[in-house]
């Protein structure tokens, strides 16, 4: 089975540039933010309440507790929200008309209703398509994600953790090797 493509810098500010000129800028952005920033599957951001990543007093959680509906192994699991994605889900928060309602879907569709994972997969392709990107699927992001950790020398087992993995092979398919890595890599010596 061949593997979403990983954009590149220039394509992904590509992408954001085409984000911002959709209807649902804030929202849209925010599914590529929690792609890329947390390495969520999209069943797992069409799935995530406003209670999930805001605590009561409107603040986002440092972690994200994935419940076991959520996840594709069925197993439950904690995301942790770095800078990037704390910044972009605040911004996200001002996009609410009104009070927060926990139990209501993060993403949600015109007619304010959850996303499914395949609706969602859908509108990440028309996305990468308007943005040229030949190749990229909804689990671009996921694997730049995951791609980068590795990248960064963070260790496989805590990359697998993170992931959701429970084999270090599956892991270890999702990043992306290419020449200028492999160039740094012998640099080391």
């Amino acid at each position: 089975m061949k593997q979403a493509r990983i954009p590149n810098e220039t394509e992904l500010k590509r992408l954001l540039a085409v984000v911002v000129t959709t209807r649902y800028s804030a929202r849209n952005r925010i599914i590529v933010m929690l792609s890329y920033y947390a390495g969520l599957r999209v069943g797992e951001i069409a799935a995530l309440k406003v209670g999930d990543v805001y605590d009561a007093d409107g603040n986002v959680r440092e972690q994200i507790a994935l419940k076991a509906a959520y996840t594709k192994g069925n197993h439950a699991r904690v995301v942790f929200v770095n800078a990037k994605l704390t910044r972009e889900l605040e911004k996200f928060a001002t996009s609410f008309k009104t009070t927060m309602d926990f139990d209501a879907p993060l993403i949600s569709t015109q007619k304010r209703k959850a996303f499914s994972a395949n609706t969602l997969c859908q509108l990440f392709m028309d996305l990468y398509s308007k943005a040229g990107i030949d190749g990229a699927s909804s689990h671009s992001g996921r694997r730049s994600f995951i791609t980068k950790l590795a990248h960064n020398g963070v260790s496989t087992k805590v990359i697998m953790t993170l992931a959701g993995h429970k084999h270090l092979t599956t892991t270890q398919r999702y990043i992306d090797v290419n020449d200028e890595m492999m160039r740094k890599a012998v640099e080391v010596l």
